[in-house]
Formats: structure tokens, sequence, C-alpha cells
């Protein structure tokens, strides 16, 4: 009698077949992670541009005159404007980010600030695949009466 040992051919088939739908399954996921944490950058931003709007809030009792660049808001705001420090626009990307930003200002008793992040395409930091590209985080923000609403798409 003979002693054989080692695997089968079908043996490692099945195990190869294993792994790489196991591969697969853990690309997919780890995809999705890395996009969802480059939403991060948005939030943090978001969130300065509200913080630097609710100060100019306080201290001029409007949101009128926030995109002046005689008063560095866009500055005090992370760096988001374009390359020449003008007020930012959606589809406007910084190869330093990976999002664009815009805001929005209403005027009168009870302004509203809205600002939108918009995740870039390739001309952005990193790139972006093809379902990230267009996917938006936005916070609307009521700034007399202290209420946030975010919203967004693509699960930011």
């Amino acid at each position: 009698m003979l002693d054989r040992k080692g695997f089968t051919l079908l043996e490692l088939v099945v195990v190869i077949i294993i792994i790489g739908i196991l591969a697969s399954l853990g690309l997919n996921q780890y995809g999705q992670m890395v996009e969802r944490s480059r939403g991060a950058e948005a939030k943090a931003i978001l969130g300065q541009v509200r913080g630097s709007a609710a100060a100019h809030y306080m201290q001029y009792n409007a949101l009128t005159g926030m995109a002046n660049t005689n008063e560095n808001f866009i500055e005090l705001t992370a760096g988001i404007g374009t390359q020449n420090d003008q007020v930012p626009s959606a589809g406007n990307c910084r190869a330093s980010h990976y999002f664009s930003y815009g805001f929005v200002a209403s005027a009168g008793n009870s302004p509203v600030l809205t600002v939108t992040a918009t995740r870039c395409g390739s001309s952005g930091k990193g790139g972006a695949s093809a379902t990230a590209t267009g996917r938006t985080l936005l916070i609307r923000t009521s700034l007399p009466a202290g209420t946030d609403v975010w919203s967004g798409t693509g699960g930011y």
C-alpha cells in the first residue's frame, strides 16, 4: 500500500474558489468603507463653514457679505474657494480635496445657510469611481433658530 500525502486537484480548486469569493466580497466592502471615510472631509469642512457663518452672523446679525473676499470668509473656511480664493461653487474641485463645495445664504430676518459638498470626479484628490461621482452631503442651517438639518446621497 502506498502512503499518499497531499491534496487532490479538486480540493485545491474548491479552496481557490472559496478564497476568490471571499476576496471579491472584501474588496467591495473595502471600497465602500474608503468612500465613506472620504466623506469625513466633507463633514469637517461643512462644520467649519457652519461655524464661520455662525461667527459672521453673530458679528453682523446677517449672512449677507460672507462671500466678500475682503472679509476672508472663504480663507477662514478651510481654503475651499477656487484657485483665486473666490466664492466656491459646486463642480469646482481642488486637487487637495475629495469634494467641491458651494454655499448659498438667504437674506432676511430668518436667514438660512445651505452648504453643499459634491463628490469630485477625476479632477479631485484621488479621483472618484463612476459610482461615487456626484454624491452629495448638505447642511441646511437656520442660525436664528439654531437648527441644522443634514442630508445627502451616497451614504455619507
